[in-house]
């Protein structure tokens, strides 16, 4: 299934119903007089963030949704029936923005989240309605209210709790296929993911995390370079951030300033994120280069820095391991 993370759609909801004009004529009746119903309600147009949902691919192919209008009053007294609502099923973490792409609307952020947006229009009154002591045979009714309208964008932002960042060809995925069930493209050419990748891993019956790889960064990504910071919404909500450096690419400490500089300008609050980072290609190294280049981005970002290999599995338990304590820490404060 291709992936697809954003997409503009038009909403409409339905027209209320018309109220009526009709009296009652009976023989043998003693009490006729004017029984007009009113309209009935237009439907509604509701999302809903559902689970077995990961793109957006739906909405190129239908981009209009219209709700049904109200059914119009009767005679005797009759309502016109209430129109269905119109149910739109989205991925959880679909986000709803206006037209200008910059102000939200709705975040659906937990399954089975719901949220009306547009309001279906009231039925209009039928002439029992305007029936009063002084004007007892009224010959006045009104339409049904118009339903509301508007053009909205549609954004997927995947629900993980950690993300993979860096730059293009620093093993991201192969660490992915690696620690979880997850089978990304695989190539020593940049770029080769060139959409967003989720996994699953599961450290112990009681302990997983859902881990998101993201297309490669590179200088400049945040003006468009490469295939830009489009996808970095995507580890906007991660509570941790693994930070691969390609160990055998030679300047590591520069390779890690690049990413953080597009974290930084990118915004969103990544560059404020715990940080985990990661020296990979271990196996592609020797001893007195890897200790060395280890030292030299241990000093230049402050922190710990993990050895590894992904090819190999050489140091991934631990790394592992430090994701897990980070994400536990999160959850319990947003939990507190």
């Amino acid at each position: 299934m291709k992936f697809l993370d954003q997409a503009k759609i038009y909403l409409r909801s339905g027209d209320g119903g018309d109220g009526v004009v009709a009296f009652r004529r009976e023989k043998y009746i003693e009490f006729g007089g004017p029984d007009g119903g009113n309209g009935g309600k237009g439907g509604d147009i509701v999302f809903e963030a559902v689970d077995n949902l990961n793109t957006l691919i739906d909405f190129r192919y239908t981009q209009h949704f219209r709700a049904p209008k109200g059914g119009n009053g009767a005679g005797s007294d009759r309502t016109g029936a209430g129109a269905s609502d119109v149910v739109i099923k989205v991925p959880v973490g679909t986000q709803i923005l206006d037209d200008d792409r910059e102000t939200l609307l709705a975040d659906l952020d937990a399954p089975g989240k719901r949220i009306t947006l547009l309001r279906g229009g009231d039925g209009g009154f039928g002439n029992a309605h305007y029936k009063t002591s002084t004007n007892r045979a009224p010959r006045r009714a009104t339409k049904g209210f118009p339903g509301e309208e508007r053009w909205v964008w549609l954004r997927l932002k995947l629900i993980a709790d950690a993300g993979l960042v860096g730059l293009p060809n620093a093993g991201k995925s192969t660490f992915l296929s690696v620690v979880s069930a997850a089978r990304p493209k695989i190539a020593d050419y940049p770029f080769t993911t060139l959409h967003p990748q989720l996994g699953v891993v599961r450290l112990s019956a009681s302990e997983e995390f859902v881990i998101a790889d993201i297309p490669g960064l590179i200088e400049g990504a945040h003006e468009g370079a490469g295939l830009g910071d489009r996808f970095l919404g995507h580890v906007e909500r991660c509570a941790v951030l693994l930070h691969l450096v390609d160990g055998a690419a030679g300047d590591v400490v520069s390779a890690w300033r690049t990413v953080r500089e597009e974290l930084t300008a990118y915004g969103g609050g990544l560059a404020d994120k715990p940080e985990i980072i990661g020296l990979n290609k271990a196996d592609a190294m020797t001893p007195r280069e890897a200790s060395a280049r280890r030292t030299a981005l241990q000093k230049a970002s402050g922190r710990p820095v993990f050895l590894l290999s992904g090819a190999t599995g050489q140091g991934v338990p631990e790394v592992l391991r430090a994701l897990q304590s980070a994400i536990t820490a999160a959850r319990q404060e947003q939990a507190a």
